[in-house]
């Protein structure tokens, strides 16, 4: 059991704060950490009537994205975003169902004006104190530009995908597939490196 009942009831008693439609568009096999990320879905739909979930296939399985109707947020979850990465989970779902963020206008604007695409994919532990830092960071940006996406990953889920990425640490954040930062780096530092002159960004 992956919620516990106490959990249950913060979990509903936060999304009550929802202020629209979310789609979690959830993509299974037949394993194990399928079956988990499943019964994840099952807690979040018990939990608001405002949350519903469709079935796809993504490049990660398992994973979810968490999306609005008939538009992509740019936020997915690839393995069970439980452990410090529960509130990481939380938060992506209420900023996508139009809950405004905790930042400050400025950095609107800096987040707004990026020019990508910026396709982040961020590994994390569970147990990590610093991911859910990055993850925030990285997913408040996705749902404020449509130029940026962010895939959490969880590297026990898909330990053989971050050994061939040569991930040592977490978190390990890449950036449109190359290496980008390692280690906990607040929102307003990755503002600050994604605006250095010359770093090399794909055309749209």
């Amino acid at each position: 059991m992956l919620l516990d009942d106490n959990l249950r009831t913060q979990l509903k008693d936060y999304l009550a704060l929802m202020e629209g439609e979310v789609v979690l568009k959830v993509s299974l096999g037949h394993d194990r950490d399928s079956l988990h990320v499943e019964e994840l879905v099952h807690e979040l739909l018990r939990a608001s009537p405002r949350i519903s979930a469709e079935y796809v296939t993504l490049p990660r399985t398992p994973s979810f994205q968490v999306d609005r109707p008939l538009e992509c947020s740019g936020i997915t979850f690839a393995g069970v975003p439980m452990g410090h990465e529960f509130t990481s989970l939380v938060l992506a779902i209420l900023q996508v169902s139009g809950r405004a963020p905790r930042v400050s206008a400025n950095t609107v604007h800096d987040v707004c004006k990026l020019r990508g695409p910026h396709n982040f994919e961020v590994y994390v532990s569970l147990s990590c104190h610093n991911c859910p830092t990055v993850v925030q960071s990285l997913n408040l940006m996705s749902v404020l530009n449509e130029g940026i996406s962010t895939v959490t990953i969880n590297g026990a889920v898909f330990a053989a995908e971050a050994k061939q990425r040569q991930v040592m640490a977490v978190p390990t954040v890449f950036l449109n597939g190359e290496p980008f930062i390692s280690g906990r780096v607040e929102l307003e530092e990755i503002l600050a490196k994604l605006s250095t002159p010359n770093r090399a960004c794909p055309p749209r």
